[in-house]
């Protein structure tokens, strides 16, 4: 039943009861904090949206590829500029539509700062061969040609952009007209900042349709739980703030740090589902207390009553909720040690809206329960409806002391060692893939089909090789050792060429050609095996290889504040040193799980169908993927554990009995923990229906970490193992245990 009516509230009653004494106040501040987000990172009223500072590219680190590729593109000009590309395949490159096609260009363009280069006009060596400069611009058919178009800044500064902009439209006109006269040919404009705007305008998009899939869905969930709109519409209310406060904050954060479109997706899911999951907590807790104050006191004051109400649930569930979020902002804390910037700034963005969701939860939605409190404990109108509303009323939020979780339980409780061991075993079967486990890095190999530069990457990858970037490229000081190295690497068994070595700024590349798939590995035989003299790897694969290991460097670290923080904190909550120690144990289960999952769906190509993708361009796990479920699938786990060691250690204070207080405890949980997981999947999973490979990959991966944790872990491992060890539960060694007297955290 609920809490301990007598007694002075905490300090989080305190505050929720002065909101809910004074609702519309905390509404005020909450309508001028999310509209100055909104105004902010949405409606540009600095100048730009969010959107429009965002940056995208494949992640990398301070390594042997990073300084290899610095070598290649350092000049002995200071001056900077961009490139924007033409491509034309499919043609007769004797054909007058497409030998005018410079000259045109030089006609409409020159100026003393733009470059343009064509290839058609440079003549070719006395034996007929193209000039090694420029031989990368044709197709290896001999049906294509590139024509490069390069705007350079005045002294250090950046291009012109404006000028820049007119060369992509120049461009841009070019191709319809060739398009219409050479109506099989494939003509596409490019640049890297034609390429990041639209992985930009992907994300916007993958953004709106995960919330457009998820929300409604949440709501429905939501409405079976609670049976009124008005109940559930509360969680809602605080998870939509949170979001858009979330929006603001990344902006503010854009200002300070690069923010890679990744980090928005990232950060609203988990926003998303941390706001909901929150909200669900303190609304179920608020009806189950305020509907035990008017049962217990039928002729007291209803407000004094519905005050108490507010103050018990922020002394309980948002207690709860704090330590939850104090477990992901210590999982997200993780990230910051990591060298990458795009990492550390997911970090970074976890911790704010973990702080933006803790501030819904404990202020906006006690503010929301006095305004609508007396509403929330009558029945909801959907229970009113024919066959619908009886299921409603039977599923209902406030659960009896006796139901499916308690039964189930006490049957686990008959033979806790070996469900212990079958779960165990279960989780360590869908780990298995993982011993099969590739990196890759999809932001490059998976660009989504919706992007409209993926005909031309992928065109300039297939007919024009050795302009693309290389998955592998050798980089030397001088030709000489370029063409020993080259005569090496070109024995090993998986190399399929290699090329002429090219001088590139301060260097020579040569490009090493390979199976998409074995890339990586033929990075490590290369670097195995290095020449006496100065020479190094670099290529998508190499940065790759450089960037994971950048994270493995790092990870020890990271795991070390996540497991420490989280002992403490379980410690300073329970007073047991088992206790945390299983908690970690049991996620790390259930994310070996969820990796084998990935491997089994993404890497095997299992989930093609289904996730809409091409299986011949996922070679592998993205790398980011793995460390970001790492770190929010570890939080997201603790959320649970917390909802249900909260309500264990409530029956264990007030006595009962152990193997009792874990049946209780998982029934008075369990329907909370089934309804926020079901919540938190269909967040992920609406995420996971977009076309960014990295999002639809981490969408997986979170949703099937929750499933497990939500179900195999919480409702069969957790309480199996609880009760066979259940005479050292709650131990600790006494010099611990002096220092829970002492600090521990308690509610009230």
């Amino acid at each position: 039943m609920g809490a301990q009516e007598s007694g002075e509230p905490g300090v989080l009653g305190r505050i929720a009861a002065s909101l809910g004494r004074r609702p519309w106040l905390g509404l005020v501040v909450w309508a001028v904090l999310v509209g100055g987000a909104a105004a902010a990172a949405l409606g540009g009223i600095t100048g730009e949206t969010l959107f429009e500072r965002l940056v995208s590219g494949a992640p990398t680190a301070t390594s042997e590829s990073s300084r290899a590729d610095d070598k290649l593109t350092s000049t002995a000009s200071s001056a900077k500029s961009q490139t924007v590309t033409l491509l034309v395949h499919g043609v007769d490159l004797t054909d007058p539509a497409v030998t005018a096609i410079g000259p045109d260009l030089v006609s409409s363009l020159g100026s003393d700062t733009v470059t343009i280069v064509d290839p058609l006009s440079i003549p070719t060596a006395p034996d007929g061969s193209r000039l090694p400069a420029v031989a990368p611009l044709f197709a290896e058919d001999g049906r294509g040609v590139l024509f490069t178009v390069k705007v350079s800044g005045v002294g250090d500064a950046d291009p012109d952009a404006a000028e820049v902009d007119h060369v992509v439209s120049v461009l841009k006109d070019t191709r319809d007209i060739l398009r219409t006269d050479l109506p099989d040919a494939t003509v596409e404009v490019g640049s890297t900042q034609l390429l990041v705007d639209s992985i930009v305008a992907v994300s916007e998009n993958d953004l709106q349709r995960g919330e457009g899939v998820a929300l409604p869905i949440a709501l429905l969930v939501m409405l079976v739980v609670f049976g009124g709109f008005i109940a559930a519409g509360v969680p809602l209310i605080g998870a939509i703030a949170a979001i858009i406060g979330a929006l603001g904050a990344l902006f503010g954060i854009s200002h300070l740090m690069d923010i890679d479109t990744t980090v928005i997706n990232v950060i609203t899911a988990v926003g998303l589902g941390l706001s909901i999951d929150y909200g669900l907590l303190m609304v179920s807790r608020f009806r189950e207390e305020y509907r035990s104050a008017l049962a217990g006191h039928p002729g007291a004051d209803r407000r004094t009553l519905k005050l108490g109400a507010i103050a018990r649930t922020a002394d309980t569930a948002g207690r709860t909720v704090l330590y939850s979020g104090t477990t992901f902002a210590i999982a997200s804390l993780g990230l910051l040690v990591f060298e990458p910037r795009l990492v550390r700034a997911i970090g970074v963005g976890a911790l704010s809206v973990t702080a933006i969701a803790l501030a819904s939860a404990l202020t906006l939605v006690p503010a929301l329960l006095g305004i609508a409190g007396d509403r929330l404990v009558r029945p909801g109108a959907l229970t009113r409806l024919p066959l619908v509303g009886r299921a409603i009323t039977r599923f209902g939020d406030v659960a009896p002391d006796e139901g499916v979780f308690s039964r189930l339980t006490r049957r686990v409780q008959r033979h806790p060692a070996l469900i212990t061991v079958l779960c165990a075993l279960a989780l360590l079967a869908l780990a298995s893939p993982v011993l099969s486990l590739r990196l890759a890095n999809t932001s490059t190999d998976a660009l989504p089909a919706s992007s409209v530069q993926k005909v031309f990457v992928t065109t300039l990858t297939t007919e024009f090789p050795d302009a693309a970037s290389p998955r592998i490229a050798l980089v030397t000081d001088t030709e000489a050792d370029a063409t020993t190295w080259a005569s090496q690497v070109e024995s090993l068994p998986r190399v399929t060429s290699v090329g002429t070595p090219t001088e590139l700024g301060e260097g020579w590349r040569t490009i090493v050609r390979v199976d998409p798939v074995d890339g990586i590995d033929v990075v490590r035989e290369i670097r195995a095996d290095r020449p006496d003299f100065p020479a190094s790897v670099t290529g998508t694969d190499a940065r790759t290889l450089d960037f994971s290991q950048s994270l493995l460097d790092r990870a020890p670290w990271a795991i070390l504040i996540v497991a420490l923080g989280t002992i403490l904190l379980l410690f300073l909550m329970t007073g047991s040193l088992i206790v945390p120690l299983k908690a970690l144990v049991a996620s790390t289960l259930s994310l070996g799980a969820s990796f084998g999952v990935l491997v089994w769906g993404f890497q095997w190509g299992n989930f093609a169908g289904l996730m809409g993708f091409d299986p011949t361009e996922v070679h592998g796990v993205d790398v980011l993927v793995l460390v970001l479920t790492l770190a929010f699938g570890f939080g997201l786990a603790m959320d649970y554990e917390m909802f249900i060691l909260s309500r264990i250690k409530e029956l264990v204070d007030a006595g009962v009995e152990g193997r009792e207080a874990i049946a209780l405890g998982l029934q008075r949980s369990g329907r909370i923990i089934s309804s926020a997981g079901l919540i938190i999947v269909v967040v992920f999973a609406g995420f996971a229906t977009g076309d960014l490979m990295v999002i639809k990959q981490l969408g997986v991966a979170l949703a099937v970490a929750v499933v497990l944790d939500a179900t195999l872990v919480r409702m069969l491992l957790v309480p199996a193992f609880m009760t066979w060890q259940e005479r050292i539960m709650w131990w600790a060694p006494r010099w611990m245990k002096r220092i829970h007297s002492r600090f521990g955290l308690r509610e009230g």
